[in-house]
């Protein structure tokens, strides 16, 4: 599946995995080694290669992001980024910020044109949709304002009504 060129950001829903993207950005734990939900998928479709790459990189703290390659995946790079577990506090939505600021930036340092990125923190990490949606689309369309790069971003949602959710939030944010 490849993204319309002539959108910014679009929402849809589908397998991260499967995206002919530059890049997918893994929701991924501080050791980098894998592990459930989309971290797990990512690993399995890259194929071993990714996991001996992570190895290398010497984890990731929340809020930071590092790049490999896609290895199998039909996206030529992984960006991996670890979400902060959702307490409630203050610093919960600065290091979700962090996360998709820290991953445009990459894809940008590597003259990427397409990123597609998962719901971070919403699954096992226990971020509310609701208020993770409006700090992923607020940040990325700011990210973008400011950006001299084209780049066109795809958030990729595994159900319908976390699609809604992102696409009312997308449509509010024109």
């Amino acid at each position: 599946m490849t993204i319309n060129q002539t959108k910014k950001m679009e929402a849809i829903a589908g397998d991260i995995t499967k995206l002919e993207v530059d890049a997918i950005v893994n929701a991924a734990n501080k050791s980098l080694l894998g592990g459930g939900g989309v971290d797990g998928a990512i690993h399995r479709a890259a194929g071993p290669e990714l996991l001996n790459a992570c190895r290398k990189l010497n984890g990731c703290e929340t809020g930071e992001a590092k790049i490999t390659e896609g290895y199998n995946l039909p996206a030529r790079y992984v960006i991996h980024t670890v979400g902060p577990v959702y307490h409630g506090r203050p610093e919960d939505k600065t290091l979700l910020e962090n996360c998709y600021r820290n991953s445009l930036s990459l894809a940008v340092e590597n003259n990427l044109t397409t990123i597609a990125f998962p719901a971070i923190s919403c699954g096992v990490y226990g971020y509310p949709m609701d208020k993770a949606s409006k700090i992923a689309v607020t940040t990325v369309a700011d990210f973008l304002k400011q950006s001299e790069k084209s780049l066109n971003v795809l958030f990729v949602l595994f159900s319908g009504s976390d699609l809604n959710v992102y696409k009312d939030r997308l449509q509010a944010s024109k």
